[in-house]
């Protein structure tokens, strides 16, 4: 049978066909120097990778010889929540974790009794990561390859470690997985469909279509059904994983909900604040958002203060006071009273008005930890998508809506590695990215 495993002890324990589909056979099978697994979101294509990097160290471990796998992300502290759990489940899959000793400074997963060890690094220290001879290296993964800044990084992972490998051993295999960015012309989407037909390349595209085995739940479905009926282009892009390009809009408003007042049976639990502070031409703006019981987002109040064609504009003194007014009347409106503000968020840029308000109120906004442009309108798109955001039919929320609806991409870019968003009247648009950036996790949503 195709994914059985002869002569390996612990087959009884595990049957590799329950849980590799059957439409990653060529994966499960590749000789291949290169491997390239792109595909939407719950295609497992990251569970099938770290299943076959245990199983191909297993064959190593059972003649008591050692072999390493380098396991590679862009940025450092994604690690522990991503492949460094993905690889202790494909171990426990296994019925063998317990013979790995799992360490997290440095991130370092170790068979005990031949040394045998998976790697972490972040791709964000490769000088590090290029001076450390491991040696012995069988595989190297890079997950989440769309994060990297071009092929030619990848060229540099390859000479380091190509020549690390085992001396009995023909090659070092390599692993690239990612979800496909939405712009078709991305340096990777090009750079993979370059390589089609490459005899050293492998090259598998998935979705959550190709599931046989029933890994995909109803929930997931469900999430999916509902995402494919608000916005259909982003659906396409993130479960299907199909480069669908982009419209002249940066948003799809049809997504925005407007309501006249709260429904009677779902209340407001929690408060959040984000602001986008502004300059001397440049408006500042504070967005006040509830999540409600049922997990909507509703946008219940909007601060905007413009100081274009004021001789006088406000200082950061005169902003804090202002600001600290608008959050205090929307803290004490009768509708969501009882709810508990979360988290305020500020442009990690705004240093002025961040320690004049701490120095008047003495309390503390958080700097969002800003993201890429395009990843940043992915994560607010993202809620949008899924049909939970709301907002109130008022006069201040106005300016809300109307920016979202004129945010577009630059004449000309759309068509490009490099879309870029008209930086105009684009306050609210900022202010949402960052609230939905910041509490993303509390929020369900990801990209």
């Amino acid at each position: 049978m195709l994914l059985s495993m002869p002569g390996v002890i612990l087959m009884n324990k595990i049957d590799v066909q329950k849980e590799v589909n059957p439409h990653f056979k060529s994966v499960w099978i590749s000789k291949k120097p290169y491997n390239i697994l792109r595909g939407g979101r719950n295609s497992f294509k990251s569970s099938v990778i770290a299943l076959k990097l245990v199983f191909m160290m297993l064959l190593y471990i059972m003649t008591k010889r050692k072999a390493n796998v380098v396991i590679i992300r862009k940025v450092a502290n994604t690690i522990r929540d991503s492949v460094f759990l993905k690889i202790q489940w494909a171990l426990g899959k296994f019925f063998i974790l317990d013979q790995f000793s799992c360490t997290v400074s440095p991130f370092k997963i170790t068979h005990k009794k031949t040394g045998s060890t998976f790697y972490f690094y972040g791709q964000d220290d490769f000088q590090k990561l290029k001076s450390n001879d491991i040696g012995n290296i069988i595989a190297v993964w890079v997950e989440e390859a769309a994060e990297f800044n071009s092929a030619e990084e990848f060229d540099q992972m390859k000479a380091t470690f190509m020549r690390q490998k085992p001396v009995d051993a023909k090659q070092v295999q390599f692993f690239y997985s990612y979800n496909p960015p939405r712009n078709p012309y991305h340096w990777i989407n090009e750079w993979t469909n370059e390589l089609e037909g490459h005899k050293d390349y492998l090259i598998h595209s998935s979705s959550y279509k190709d599931d046989a085995l029933g890994f995909v739940t109803e929930q997931m479905i469900d999430e999916i059904n509902r995402i494919k009926e608000n916005d259909y282009d982003y659906y396409l892009y993130l479960y299907e994983g199909l480069p669908v390009g982009f419209q002249d809009n940066v948003y799809n408003v049809e997504t925005f909900r407007k309501i006249i007042d709260l429904p009677s049976d779902d209340y407001v639990t929690a408060i959040f604040y984000s602001l986008d502070g502004g300059h001397a031409q440049s408006a500042t703006t504070v967005l006040c958002l509830g999540l409600t019981a049922k997990q909507k987002v509703v946008l219940l109040d909007t601060y905007y203060y413009s100081p274009a064609g004021k001789s006088v504009k406000l200082a950061p003194s005169q902003l804090s006071t202002e600001v600290h007014k608008f959050i205090s009347k929307t803290l004490e409106d009768e509708r969501w009273k009882n709810a508990r503000v979360v988290n305020r968020t500020i442009d990690s840029a705004e240093a002025a008005l961040r320690n004049q308000y701490y120095l008047d109120h003495q309390i503390r906004w958080h700097p969002v930890a800003k993201k890429d442009k395009q990843t940043m309108i992915d994560f607010a798109t993202n809620l949008f998508a899924q049909g939970r955001f709301y907002y109130l039919d008022t006069e201040n929320n106005k300016v809300f809506y109307e920016e979202h609806k004129h945010y577009r991409y630059k004449e000309g870019t759309v068509d490009t590695d490099s879309p870029v968003v008209i930086k105009e009247d684009d306050h609210t648009c900022d202010a949402f990215e960052y609230f939905c950036v910041d509490n993303a996790a509390v929020l369900g949503i990801a990209v």
